[in-house]
């Protein structure tokens, strides 16, 4: 996930000159704290957005590894973790200072995110220099893992995956035959739009919009003028609720189709339960309640019975490699990469085994598309989505 890279580039230059040096090596002393052991009083950041238009995807991934912590804690009274929390807004424009504050803390051992595919660009350079390893549950851009940043892993599929599914699905599934594209340009929007049209070939018709923008009507107009009965929309929650609230009001009557940014309860309190009816959205995750094991009921007894979101069991499992590294003595940023990069194990809230490739990438046979779609208010798993 998200969003424009503009204005960010002279903030990756700063941290450039901060990280010159010895800074480069932050978190490599040995830190030490209960009782000598290096590895206790290591902090596990989660970097996202936990205010913002997107703070309703940012908060259940924080819980998952919040979760997993505490459990930890529990567990290890001798000997514990700390979350640090990073709140990006999910704006590339305030990640390379987080990014920087990140790396500087001697504390922090490793980064659960972060969460969108733009605040990754900018800030995964700086996690680069300071040789912070990172894992992020829900940063979906193909490219990220082309960078040759050797800190980079990801523990769901790209939009090489997610795109081409909800291709298939609108194709065999819907059987739609004239089809929109909408995306926000963002990072993420644009990339998972491209992944879409390779499978429904030319659309009927595309259009772009801008993140934050409020007044659609001329995507409105567009949209039913070309007769389209479906509408793919790569972006995020709000601008979909929106876009879509006022499609509805002016009678269009097809269905709308988008990507994981826009699967989250607020998507149809913006929208309105009505007009959110049987719009589907992709993911490349199964449906967070039927996780397995106890996490379920344990997400909901910590967090006010609130059912787990999208990418909450993926940060719970993400949040717990990093923590059993951890309780191995991997004390040391150095370590903890080594440790990351050789896990082989299913995680105990997905199933999923989280073994990464070379680039940082999922196993492809570990990957997973479901279809969720809205249901009386909720969105529903709908299916999965065979692979091609």
């Amino acid at each position: 996930m998200r969003q424009k890279l503009s204005r960010v580039f002279g903030g990756i230059a700063i941290a450039a000159l901060v990280f010159g040096g010895a800074a480069c090596q932050a978190g490599e002393d040995d830190g030490e704290d209960g009782g000598g052991n290096a590895a206790c009083g290591q902090k596990i950041a989660f970097f996202g957005p936990l205010t913002g238009d997107a703070a309703g995807l940012g908060i259940h991934i924080r819980n998952g590894a919040k979760l997993a912590i505490d459990q930890y804690n529990k567990e290890n009274a001798d000997c514990t973790a700390e979350l640090a929390e990073f709140d990006s807004q999910g704006d590339p424009a305030k990640a390379p200072a987080l990014a920087t504050q990140a790396v500087g803390d001697q504390k922090v051992i490793a980064v659960v995110g972060p969460a969108f595919s733009g605040e990754s660009e900018v800030a995964d350079p700086i996690f680069q220099s300071g040789n912070l390893p990172t894992i992020t549950p829900s940063a979906t851009r193909p490219s990220l893992s082309t960078k040759g940043w050797s800190v980079f892993h990801r523990g769901v599929g790209n939009d090489t995956s997610q795109g081409p599914a909800a291709g298939r699905y609108i194709k065999d599934v819907l059987k739609a035959e004239k089809v929109y594209v909408v995306d926000d340009q963002s990072a993420y929007g644009a990339g998972l739009v491209d992944e879409v049209k390779k499978v429904i070939g030319t659309p009927i018709g595309e259009d772009r919009v801008q993140v934050k923008q409020t007044n659609f009507s001329a995507v409105v107009t567009k949209v039913k003028n070309s007769g389209a009965t479906a509408l793919f929309f790569g972006g995020y929650y709000t601008e979909a609720g929106l876009l879509l609230k006022q499609l509805k009001g002016a009678g269009w009557t097809g269905t709308m189709i988008a990507g994981d940014g826009v699967k989250d309860a607020n998507f149809i309190a913006v929208a309105g339960q009505a007009v959110a009816e049987g719009t589907i959205t992709t993911c490349p995750c199964a449906p967070a309640t039927a996780a397995k094991g106890t996490f379920v009921s344990d997400y909901k007894a910590a967090f006010d019975d609130a059912e787990p979101g999208t990418y909450a069991d993926v940060s719970y499992d993400l949040t717990k490699i990093v923590l059993e590294g951890l309780k191995d003595g991997k004390a040391t940023r150095a370590d903890m990469l080594s440790w990351i990069k050789a896990y082989n194990k299913a995680g105990p809230a997905t199933g999923v085994t989280y073994k990464f490739e070379s680039n940082g990438e999922l196993d492809p046979t570990q990957v997973v598309i479901w279809a969720f779609k809205v249901r009386a208010g909720k969105l529903v798993p709908d299916q999965e989505i065979a692979k091609a």
